[in-house]
């Protein structure tokens, strides 16, 4: 499966050459899909597909549409596939939802926009994209990345305006979803529906101590998506490229690694150290973020022991409160290897306001809590 850099490498290659490229963009799902809201595909005047938007179920029909818009200069087109619509035989989803595709060809500016966006992609920058689903105007692009805009949704300058607010906004909290506006622009009205997608800063995980456990949980962390740094004070430890190849490795104590990092509700903190002289201090200083998860590897005396330790030091009991200690789901782990696995597991779920337990025990949407839109 091409990454989506490699896919994002091709499309601006194919719109600086000159091309007619489309684009469908999954602008929500009701129930189950497999890729998130604002997954985009694209397709080539001669049909070359780059990208995804369910994995491959309905892909093919999105791009048999997509080249019908591309030849006839057609408009855009909000489609709905899954199991209600009569092609649920053929382009319907193994997973049993329902998704809403726009499906648009990149004319005029949008280009530009597209192109910004994907080399915000590539340089994985912080932006947006606001794309216009209703009106004359629907297709039309803005794109977001700083103090820069690029683009116009071509609708009242009071539009314009908004979109943006809300685009930078939702660059922070790092979500995708559709904002409703009046025909005059109004955040409040109702008429124009703008789908933004955000492009957020990867989620951060600082690991304290070069051993063994942060080696097997770097890789599986940065394969999805986190930035990944391993800090020690003890050079000899953070020499082995196993520990350099898929994170930043520094030689630090916690308060000079956390030192200007800004960690928030999306980042996580983990000691591993198995040191009193720098489990303390590095939790310590993981309490002076906003990390949403703090966990710390250890038996539980090791546990018992360690608390003691941080209520001597000043630590309140609120802050003891934030540890994920002992740290990683019961899944019966024994090795390092599905330890990292058990510890990542309980970071993800915490992400998502999960509880952790077997999918055949739990109830509602598989997949992680979305905002619920309507198109």
């Amino acid at each position: 499966m091409r990454t989506q850099q490699q896919t994002a490498a091709t499309v601006i290659g194919w719109l600086r050459e000159g091309r007619r490229v489309a684009a469908g963009l999954l602008a929500s799902v009701d129930g189950s899909a497999p890729l998130d809201v604002g997954a985009s595909v694209y397709i080539d005047e001669g049909g070359s597909v780059e990208g995804s938007i369910t994995g491959g179920c309905v892909e093919s029909a999105v791009a048999q549409e997509a080249l019908e818009i591309i030849e006839s200069g057609g408009a855009p087109k909000l489609i709905t596939y899954g199991i209600s619509d009569e092609l649920a035989g053929t382009v319907g989803l193994m997973c049993g939802g329902i998704v809403h595709v726009f499906i648009h060809e990149l004319r005029d500016d949008a280009r530009d926009v597209t192109i910004a966006a994907l080399e915000a992609v590539l340089d994985e920058r912080p932006a947006a994209v606001a794309t216009l689903l209703d009106g004359d105007h629907a297709g039309r692009k803005l794109f977001v990345d700083g103090e820069r805009h690029v683009g116009s949704l071509g609708g009242p300058p009071l539009l314009e305006k908004n979109v943006e607010g809300e685009a930078r906004g939702l660059i922070q909290q790092g979500r995708t979803t559709i904002r409703t506006f009046g025909e005059d622009g109004a955040s409040l009205g109702t008429g124009l529906r703008v789908h933004v997608t955000a492009y957020a800063e990867r989620p951060r995980m600082v690991i304290f101590g070069a051993i063994d456990f942060a080696s097997a949980l770097a890789p599986l962390a940065k394969n999805v998506g986190y930035r990944v740094t391993i800090a020690d004070p003890r050079k000899a430890f953070l020499s082995s490229a196993r520990f350099t190849s898929n994170s930043d490795a520094i030689e630090a104590w916690p308060d000079e690694a956390l030192e200007g990092m800004t960690l928030g509700p999306r980042d996580a903190v983990l000691v591993f150290t198995h040191d009193p002289k720098l489990d303390v201090p590095a939790l310590t200083a993981a309490f002076a973020t906003d990390a949403g998860y703090i966990g710390a590897l250890g038996s539980r005396k090791t546990t018992a022991d360690r608390e003691v330790r941080l209520r001597e030091a000043g630590a309140t009991e609120a802050d003891i409160a934030r540890v994920y200690a002992p740290c990683g789901l019961d899944i019966g782990a024994s090795t390092v290897e599905e330890t990292a696995i058990a510890v990542l597991a309980e970071i993800v779920a915490s992400r998502a306001g999960r509880s952790g337990v077997p999918l055949r025990e739990a109830e509602g949407s598989i997949r992680r809590d979305q905002e619920d839109v309507a198109v």
